[in-house]
C-alpha cells in the first residue's frame, strides 16, 4: 500500500509540459532562445518603461525626491541580492533536474527553496526595519536626504518578504522554461505599482498630498503590487493540480542539496550585493557634487536601461537553456545557444544605441520637467554612460554562459573588478585631480562597463577553450 502512495505521489509532468521540455533539450536553438527569452525581453523592456514612469513621477515631486528614491534603491538592491543570489543558484539546480528526467528532485528542490526564502526574508525584514536610520548613516545619505529618506526606507523595505517570495516563485517557473507565466506576473506587479503611483502624483498635483507625503505614499503602491503578485505565487506552487507542488514533508535539509545551492548562489549573493553596495559608495562619492547628481546619475542609468536591461531577458533564457541541456548531458548544444545568444544581444545593444541617440535630449528633457541645471547634470553623465552599450552586450551573454554551467564564483570576480578596479578608482582620481565635474561620473561609468564588456569577452574564449580541451583530453584517453 506504501509504495502505491508514492507511485501516486510520483511527479509527473502534463503534455504541454513535456513538449516544452522537449523544445529546450531538442528543438532548433536559435527557434528555441526566442521562445523562452521573448516574454522575458518583453517583461525587462517593459520593466523599464515602468520604471522611468516611476522615475519621472518622482522627477514631477521634486529632484530631491527623486536622489532620495535612487539613493535607496540601490540599498534595496544590495538586500534583494541574497534573494537573487538564492534563486539563481536554486534555478540552476532545478533545471539542470528537469534537464535529466528526476521530477522527485525537482519537486524536493522547489520546496527547500522556497521555505528557505520565506524565512530568510522575514529574518532580513525584523533587522533591516529597526537599524533603517544607523544604516542610512553608515552609507552616507546626504544630510538633506536622511530624514525623510529613513522613513521611506522603512516603509519600502517592508516589501521585500513578499519580493523574495516572488523571486523564487519567478526562479522555479523560468527553470522549466514557463517564462510566459514570468512576463504576466511581472506585467501585473507593474501596472498595479504604476497605476497607483499615477493616483499619488495626482493626489500631490491636486494639493491633496504635501509632495512629502507623497512620497511615503510610493512604498505602499510597492507593498500592493508585490503582494497581489504573492497570493498568486503561493496558491500555484501549492496548488493539488501542480505536480511538483511544494510540501514541507518534501523539503531537503541534505548535504547534496544545500552544499551546491550554497556554493552556487553565495557567490552570486556577494555580486549582487557587493555591487549594489559599490553602486551605493559610488552615490556617496557623487553626493559630494551635490544630491541633484546623484538624482541625474539615477536617470542616467534608468535611460540606459532601455537597452541593457531588455538583454538580460535572452541572459536568463540562456542560462537556463544551458543548465537544461547540461542536465541533459548535451555541452555542444549548451554552447550552441551561448553563441546565438551572443549575437541576438550583440546586435540589440546597437540598434538601441541608435534609438536612444536619437532621442537622446527629449528623453532628457522629459525628465528635467525644464529645471535647465537638472538636464544638464543628465547629459553630461548620459552622453558618456550610453557609449558602452555595446561592449555590455558581451558581458550580459558572457555572464548568462557562466551562470547556466554554474561559474558563479567567477562571474563574481567579474562583477568585483567591474567595481573596485575599473569604476571606484577612476571615478575617484577623476573627481580628485581634474576639473570635469559631472562628467567624470559619466567617463568613469564608460570606462568600468567598456572594460568589462572587454574582460568578459576574453573570459568566455579562455573559458570555452578550457572545456574544449577538456572534451578533446577526455576522447583521446577513451581511445587507448
Amino acid at each position: 500500500m506504501e509504495d502505491l502512495n508514492k507511485k501516486a505521489d510520483k511527479p509527473v509532468l502534463s503534455e504541454k509540459e513535456k513538449i516544452l521540455r522537449e523544445m529546450m533539450l531538442y528543438g532548433n536553438m536559435l527557434k528555441t532562445i526566442f521562445v523562452i527569452a521573448l516574454p522575458l525581453v518583453f517583461y525587462n523592456g517593459l520593466s523599464q518603461i515602468f520604471k522611468l514612469a516611476d522615475t519621472f513621477i518622482a522627477a514631477n515631486m521634486s529632484a530631491g525626491v527623486v536622489s532620495t528614491v535612487s539613493f535607496i534603491a540601490q540599498i534595496e538592491s544590495m538586500i534583494l541580492a541574497v534573494g537573487s543570489g538564492l534563486s539563481l543558484g536554486g534555478s540552476i539546480l532545478i533545471a539542470r533536474s528537469f534537464g535529466s528526467g528526476d521530477l522527485s528532485k525537482v519537486r524536493s528542490q522547489i520546496s527547500t527553496l522556497f521555505f528557505m526564502a520565506v524565512i530568510i526574508g522575514a529574518i532580513i525584514l525584523a533587522v533591516t526595519v529597526p537599524g533603517a536610520y544607523p544604516l542610512l548613516k553608515f552609507l552616507r545619505m546626504p544630510e538633506d536626504l536622511i530624514a525623510e529618506g529613513t522613513v521611506y526606507f522603512m516603509l519600502d523595505i517592508t516589501s521585500i518578504i513578499f519580493q523574495f517570495i516572488n523571486t523564487i516563485y519567478f526562479a522555479i517557473q523560468k527553470s522549466q522554461g514557463k517564462t510566459k507565466i514570468i512576463m504576466w506576473g511581472n506585467i501585473l506587479v507593474l501596472v498595479i505599482k504604476t497605476s497607483l503611483n499615477i493616483l499619488i502624483i495626482n493626489l500631490v498635483n491636486a494639493g491633496l498630498v504635501d509632495s512629502r507625503n507623497g512620497m511615503y505614499l510610493l512604498p505602499m503602491s510597492t507593498i500592493t503590487a508585490h503582494l497581489a503578485l504573492t497570493v498568486i505565487a503561493v496558491s500555484s506552487l501549492s496548488s493539488k493540480r501542480n505536480s511538483l507542488r511544494i510540501s514541507m514533508k518534501c523539503c531537503s535539509l541534505k548535504k547534496e542539496f544545500l552544499s551546491p545551492l550554497a556554493s552556487l548562489s553565495i557567490p552570486v549573493f556577494l555580486e549582487k550585493f557587493v555591487f549594489s553596495f559599490g553602486k551605493v559608495i559610488v552615490n556617496s562619492m557623487c553626493a559630494s557634487m551635490g544630491s541633484m547628481v546623484v538624482g541625474a546619475l539615477g536617470v542616467s542609468d534608468r535611460i540606459c536601461g532601455l537597452s541593457t536591461n531588455p538583454m538580460t531577458g535572452f541572459q536568463d533564457a540562456q542560462s537556463t537553456l544551458i543548465s537544461n541541456n547540461l542536465g541533459n548531458r548535451n555541452l555542444d548544444r549548451a554552447l550552441g545557444i551561448f553563441y546565438r545568444t551572443l549575437v541576438i544581444n550583440f546586435c540589440f545593444a546597437a540598434v538601441f544605441f541608435i534609438i536612444t541617440g536619437i532621442f537622446k535630449q527629449s528623453i532628457i528633457n522629459a525628465f528635467a520637467k525644464g529645471d535647465m541645471e537638472f538636464a544638464v547634470q543628465i547629459d553630461r553623465i548620459y552622453t558618456y554612460e550610453r557609449l558602452d552599450t555595446i561592449l555590455i552586450s558581451i558581458n550580459t551573454s558572457v555572464m548568462g554562459l557562466l551562470y547556466g554551467f554554474g561559474k558563479t564564483k567567477i562571474s563574481m570576480i567579474l562583477n568585483m573588478t567591474r567595481l573596485f578596479i575599473y569604476r571606484i578608482p577612476p571615478l575617484f582620481l577623476l573627481m580628485t585631480f581634474t576639473s570635469l565635474g559631472t562628467s567624470a561620473v559619466g567617463i568613469a561609468m564608460l570606462i568600468s562597463n567598456g572594460l568589462t564588456g572587454i574582460t568578459a569577452g576574453i573570459t568566455a574564449l579562455v573559458f570555452i577553450r578550457k572545456i574544449r580541451r577538456g572534451i578533446n583530453k577526455k576522447e583521446s584517453d577513451s581511445s587507448l
